[in-house]
């Protein structure tokens, strides 16, 4: 499927229309760009659910971005924010066998699957119209694992689910551009002690 079609295809259906979004957003760089395009179409609300995000202070510096990107935005309609707990263990029992395998593998599907269904499920308790994730914006994240996660979570929850792949039509070059707009801290990790070694290590 053309991810970036499919999404193109959902905003024009829904153009002019009161529709209620639930973003999951796992920073502040990366929701940038998908907020600036997908505001212009939905109300939104900004789930920040990230419990692979180690050590806690990178945790909070992380969500401290996502609070000032929002302040400085203009967007021409509010975006709320909800911020889950932070709980790192929800992430290690996830992912519970599969840490020893490298970036990109199933490890990196199984966290993908967890934030997402927090997302999914938050859509349906407070009656959103969609939900989706700002992780496709990364070129260094699974496009299609991500879509397809969302579909069928869309089935099994009952709700819409937002197609997309936000790095295509330069979404991540423009996410660069607002970051350095806005003078954003840009992570060199994905967010987990396991990304963060391989960093390290391909550093050395």
């Amino acid at each position: 499927m053309n991810y970036q079609l499919a999404l193109e295809t959902i905003v024009q259906e829904i153009e002019g229309k009161e529709q209620r979004l639930l973003l999951h957003s796992c920073c502040g760089p990366c929701s940038s760009y998908v907020l600036e395009y997908l505001s212009g179409y939905f109300d939104i609300t900004i789930l920040y659910y990230n419990p692979n995000i180690a050590p806690m202070e990178e945790y909070l510096r992380r969500l401290e971005e996502q609070r000032a990107l929002l302040n400085k935005m203009g967007l021409g309609r509010q975006v709320d924010l909800i911020e889950c707990p932070y709980n790192p263990s929800e992430f290690y029992e996830a992912v519970k066998g599969d840490e020893a395998l490298p970036e990109k593998g199933r490890r990196c599907y199984k966290c993908y699957q967890l934030r997402m269904e927090r997302v999914a499920k938050v859509a349906v308790e407070k009656a959103y119209d969609y939900f989706t994730t700002t992780l496709s914006i990364s070129p260094h994240k699974n496009a299609q694992w991500i879509n397809e996660i969302g579909e069928a979570l869309s089935q099994k929850y009952h709700i819409h689910y937002l197609y997309a792949d936000f790095k295509k039509k330069n979404g991540y070059k423009r996410s660069l551009e607002l970051s350095s707009q806005y003078g954003l801290y840009r992570q060199d990790y994905c967010g987990c002690i396991f990304s963060n070694a391989a960093t390290n290590k391909f550093k050395k």
